[in-house]
């Protein structure tokens, strides 16, 4: 398992709300397993800068602290361990925003993906994406949490109609907003070679899907392609702060 983990402040913002990382853990007889999250923080004034950063470091904390007990994976309780994760992470937010005027509103999208052996578990809250690349094809492993995914879903309007509807940031689920999160929970079996990417809406919000599977299909560096996504959603808009990962399973 290999992974690249890339942040840009884009052309326009004026700081990085975006926080990303990823670590690989091994168990007593050497298995690995990769854990990876991926925040886009909302709430301005460096708000979200402090959210986002909170949401990654700590819901890594708490997989690292209870994924593995006595150096073996606890893999039957994989979706306790995630809800339990993204409750303990949201109360946090929650608490700094309901103690400190400074940090008052602020709230971020959390999206977090597990790989171990040949299985793939990611959950998520708000709109930043999980796609899988493999033999199938590309596909988005993820629903969006927003305004305008619930009516592309309705069929009042369209994909492409959501690029440039003026809700598209408008989410409808964040970690720290509410004392409660609901959390959404997928499963997938991966073979050799399959690529993973986690993205903020800043590349996925202006990189048609189809160009985001030409840049990964291709046979080169992880970091290199995680700088050609990024170098694209600048000169495409901009206008957003754009993150990635992207992980590569063999």
């Amino acid at each position: 398992m290999i992974y690249s983990c890339a942040s840009h402040i884009g052309r326009v913002r004026k700081n990085n709300e975006d926080y990303c990382r990823g670590e690989i853990l091994y168990t007593d007889n050497g298995k690995m397993i990769g854990i990876f999250a991926m925040a886009d923080g909302m709430g301005g004034h460096k708000k979200g800068e402090v959210a986002s950063k909170l949401a990654v470091e700590n819901i890594l904390c708490f997989l690292k602290e209870n994924l593995l007990q006595t150096q073996s994976i606890k893999i039957d309780y994989i979706d306790d361990i995630l809800k339990q994760a993204y409750n303990s992470v949201n109360s946090i937010i929650y608490k700094k925003s309901m103690s400190d005027l400074d940090y008052e509103g602020m709230g971020t999208t959390l999206t977090c993906a597990i790989i171990y052996k040949d299985n793939l578990y990611v959950a998520n809250v708000g709109d930043s994406r999980c796609y899988l690349l493999n033999k199938c094809g590309f596909s988005k492993i993820t629903i969006d949490h927003s305004v305008v995914e619930e009516l592309i879903r309705a069929k009042i309007i369209t994909e492409e109609e959501a690029k440039t509807d003026p809700r598209r940031n408008h989410i409808t689920r964040a970690m720290g907003t509410d004392e409660i999160v609901i959390v959404d929970i997928f499963k997938y079996k991966l073979e050799q070679n399959d690529k993973i990417l986690l993205a903020t809406d800043g590349l996925t919000g202006f990189v048609d899907d189809k160009e985001i599977k030409n840049v990964i299909s291709k046979d080169e560096d992880l970091e290199n392609l995680s700088e050609k996504l990024i170098d694209i959603a600048n000169d495409v808009s901009g206008k957003d702060n754009i993150s990635v990962i992207l992980i590569k399973h063999n």
